[in-house]
C-alpha cells in the first residue's frame, strides 16, 4: 500500500493522492445506499496523468473505479479496496466554437457551467436534469444520460461528436473528431459511451451545441388520464413543428410526497388529479418568438390554443402557463426534486425503465397492482419523462421481508418486457441492476460484452463487479 502511494504521488504529486479521512467524501454514493471504503483516491490533472495511473494500476492488477459528480443511482462508483480516480480536477472548457456549433471540454467540466460558457454565445447543450449543479461530462457519458429534453435532442450519445478515452493499459485513445459524418470503422465513440467506465476511462469530448430557444412557453396541465397526456403531446408537437422540449408525468402520490419533503411547495391546482404534467415548448425563429400587437409570444398562443381545445373536449381538466421566468421556474422545481423526494425513505426500490409511449399507461397498472400483491402497503413514487417512455418508478416498500427487494424488481421486469419495454432507460447498470442483467439481458448479446471487455480490459481492473453479471 504505502509504496503504491509513493508511486502514485510521484505520478500526480503530493496533493493529488488521497487516503484515510481524506478519502471519505469518496466513500459513498449520493442515495446512500451504497458504501465502501477506497484503497485510495487519485486527482489527475491531465490525460497524461490518468494514463501513469492506470499503467501503475494495469502493471499491479488493480481495481480502478472511475468517478466524476458521484450523482449516480445505482451504485456504479461503489469501489471497495479499489483506486478511486476522481476526474474533478480535469474541468477545463477547452474551446467553444460558436460557427460550428460545439463544444471541446474535459471530462470533470460541471453540466451547469457548461450551460453558462456557452449561453454566452446564444447556444445549449440540451442535456439537462436535476443533478446538472453536480454532474459532470464523464458521468453522464459513462451512463448514456437522458434528461428532460431527450424528446427533442436525444440521449448524450447523439450530443456527442467525439471522446478521448484512456484505456485499462494506460494508452489513449484518440476519437475527438468533431465530423458528423464518419464511416471510418466501428463506432468506438458509441461503444464507450454508457459503458460505465468499464472499457475505459473517457477524458474529454467533443459535445454539439444547438441554438438556445429565444422564449419558451411552459405550463402545469392536468388531464384525465395518460391517453389524453399522449394525445395532448401529439398535438402540440403538430401546432409547434415538434418544438415540444420536454413533457413530464408527476402522479399525485409524488406531489404528496414533494409537499412532505419541501413544505413550502405550493399546490399545483386547487385540487389533485391523478395525472398531471409539466410541458414546454421552445423555439428560436422570429415569427415564433416576436411579440404580437397584443403582446403575445405566438408560441405562448399555440400552446394556449391546444390546451383550449382540449379544455373544451373535456381532456384537459386544469392548466396554468407560466407567466414569468420565476413561475416557469417554478414549475421545473416540482419536477427536478424528484431525486431528492426519491430518497427520503430509504430503502427504497429504484426501477428506471423505459417503454413505448402507448403502453406507460398499462405498465403502471400491472406494475402497481404486482406490486401490491406482494407488499400491499408499499407505496410507489411515480415521475416520467413521458415524452420519451422512460418511467421512474421508485417504491418505498412497507415490508422489510428478505427477498421483497428482488421479488418487486422481477415483478417490474415482467411488465416491463412483456410490453416491449427496457429495464434499464437512463441511470446505467452499476451494481442495482446487475440481477436484472442476469435475468432478463440476452445471452448472447451478454457474451458478446463480455468479449469486448475483455478485449479492452484483460485483466479485469476498470470498474470491476459492475454491469455484466456474475
Amino acid at each position: 500500500m504505502s509504496d503504491l502511494v509513493a508511486a502514485l504521488r510521484e505520478t500526480l504529486g503530493a496533493g493529488a493522492v488521497l487516503t484515510g479521512g481524506d478519502a471519505a467524501p469518496w466513500s459513498r454514493d449520493w442515495t446512500g445506499q451504497y458504501r465502501w471504503t477506497p484503497l485510495c483516491v487519485v486527482r489527475p490533472r491531465s490525460t497524461q496523468e490518468v494514463s501513469g495511473v492506470l499503467r501503475l494500476a494495469h502493471d499491479r492488477g488493480l481495481p480502478v473505479v472511475p468517478v466524476s459528480g458521484n450523482t449516480g443511482l445505482s451504485g456504479g462508483t461503489a469501489g471497495e479496496g479499489a483506486i478511486m480516480l476522481s476526474l474533478d480536477r480535469m474541468n477545463a472548457i477547452r474551446d467553444i466554437r460558436p460557427e460550428a456549433r460545439l463544444a471541446v471540454v474535459e471530462a470533470g467540466v460541471i453540466l451547469s457551467q457548461l450551460h453558462e460558457a456557452v449561453a454566452g454565445h446564444g447556444l445549449s447543450f440540451p442535456l439537462t436534469f436535476g443533478a446538472r449543479g453536480s454532474c459532470m461530462v464523464g458521468g453522464f457519458l459513462s451512463t448514456n444520460a437522458g434528461g428532460s429534453n431527450v424528446l427533442r435532442y436525444g440521449n448524450t450519445r447523439d450530443l456527442v461528436l467525439g471522446v478521448e478515452v484512456v484505456l485499462a493499459d494506460g494508452r489513449v485513445m484518440n476519437l475527438m473528431s468533431e465530423l458528423h459524418k464518419d464511416n471510418s470503422g466501428l463506432n468506438l465513440r458509441h461503444l464507450v459511451i454508457g459503458a460505465e467506465g468499464q472499457l475505459g476511462v473517457i477524458t474529454g469530448a467533443v459535445l454539439k451545441l444547438v441554438p438556445a430557444p429565444r422564449a419558451y412557453a411552459t405550463a402545469m396541465v392536468a388531464v384525465r388520464d395518460l391517453g389524453d397526456a399522449l394525445t395532448l403531446l401529439n398535438r402540440l408537437q403538430e401546432a409547434t413543428g415538434g418544438a415540444v422540449e420536454a413533457f413530464e408525468y408527476m402522479a399525485h402520490p409524488y406531489l404528496r410526497a414533494l409537499k412532505e419533503r419541501f413544505p413550502e411547495t405550493r399546490p399545483v391546482f386547487d385540487r389533485e388529479h391523478a395525472v398531471t404534467l409539466l410541458v414546454e415548448v421552445g423555439a428560436t425563429a422570429p415569427r415564433d418568438v416576436t411579440p404580437g400587437p397584443d403582446g403575445q409570444v405566438p408560441l405562448a398562443g399555440y400552446l394556449e390554443e391546444v390546451l383550449a381545445s382540449m379544455l373544451d373536449e373535456g381532456a384537459v381538466l386544469d392548466a396554468v402557463v407560466a407567466a414569468s421566468e420565476a413561475q416557469r421556474t417554478e414549475m421545473w422545481q416540482r419536477r427536478e426534486r424528484a431525486g431528492e423526494v426519491s430518497v427520503v425513505r430509504l430503502p427504497m426500490i429504484n426501477n428506471d425503465v423505459a417503454l413505448p409511449l402507448d403502453k406507460v399507461a398499462t405498465f403502471l397498472e400491472r406494475a402497481d397492482a404486482r406490486v401490491a400483491a406482494l407488499d400491499p402497503g408499499a407505496q410507489p413514487i411515480v415521475v416520467a419523462h413521458l415524452g420519451d417512455g422512460n418511467v421512474h418508478y421508485v417504491i418505498w416498500p412497507e415490508s422489510d421481508a428478505p427477498g421483497l427487494r428482488d421479488a418487486v424488481m422481477e415483478a417490474v421486469e415482467d411488465e416491463v418486457l412483456a410490453l416491449g419495454g427496457s429495464f434499464s432507460a437512463e441511470h446505467g447498470i452499476g451494481l442495482a441492476k446487475r440481477p436484472s442483467m442476469a435475468r432478463r439481458k440476452d445471452p448472447v448479446a451478454v457474451e458478446a460484452m463480455r468479449a469486448i471487455k475483455a478485449a479492452l480490459d484483460p485483466k479485469g481492473i476498470l470498474n470491476p463487479g459492475k454491469v455484466l453479471p456474475d
